[in-house]
């Protein structure tokens, strides 16, 4: 019995072994975010037939552009906005939702050389949002009867020693905010402009 459980140590050492490089070699996985959604905002009810959305804005997939990288696209949460918070209520006409900019932009920050370092660490990037949509009204021979048109703009600085989750992070909350921003700046331009097809 001893001889056999001598014999059979080697083995299991090096399955314990492998084990434990296997747990090593393994990527913890990176953080999850909630979706953003609107449906827990009062609908923004319209006199038209129907609502499309039409996405002008294509993300160019390189830097300096980063928002093809994010857990939630801006872009898509702008067409969930227009799902979510428009509501069509008419028999005529159609409430054309045009998403015309909905880029995240890096920007290097000059880094200040010096005993500074030492001491503290720097922002090193910018991150630019900008969501920028146009809404017409349109009727039934394709004429525009009323537009509005909302920009929001939001920045967020990020240090030299950000860790890849934590950037993950500060991308959901820079969205996350740029979003609430320009659900308000639509809705003010929607009730100034459109006033007529708002129910």
């Amino acid at each position: 019995m001893i001889r056999t459980m001598t014999r059979s140590l080697p083995a299991l050492l090096g399955l314990v072994l492998i084990a434990a490089l296997s747990a090593c070699a393994t990527t913890a996985p990176g953080p999850s975010f909630p979706e953003i959604t609107f449906a827990h905002e009062p609908k923004i009810r319209l006199d038209v037939a129907r609502v499309e959305f039409v996405q002008q804005y294509i993300p160019p997939q390189q830097s300096p552009n980063v928002e093809h990288l994010f857990a939630r696209r801006p872009s898509a949460v702008v067409r969930r906005w227009a799902e979510e918070r428009l509501e069509p209520m008419g028999i005529t006409r159609v409430a054309r939702v045009t998403l015309l900019d909905a880029s995240v932009i890096v920007v290097p920050l000059a880094k200040k050389e010096g005993l500074s370092d030492l001491f503290w660490k720097e922002q090193t990037e910018r991150y630019d949002a900008t969501l920028e949509v146009k809404i017409e009204i349109i009727d039934a021979n394709g004429k525009q009867l009323a537009f509005a048109r909302g920009v929001a703009k939001r920045s967020q600085t990020v240090g030299e020693d950000i860790s890849p989750n934590q950037r993950r992070q500060v991308w959901f909350e820079l969205t996350e905010a740029v979003t609430k921003d320009f659900d308000a700046e639509m809705e003010r331009v929607i009730r100034k402009y459109l006033t007529q097809y708002v129910r």
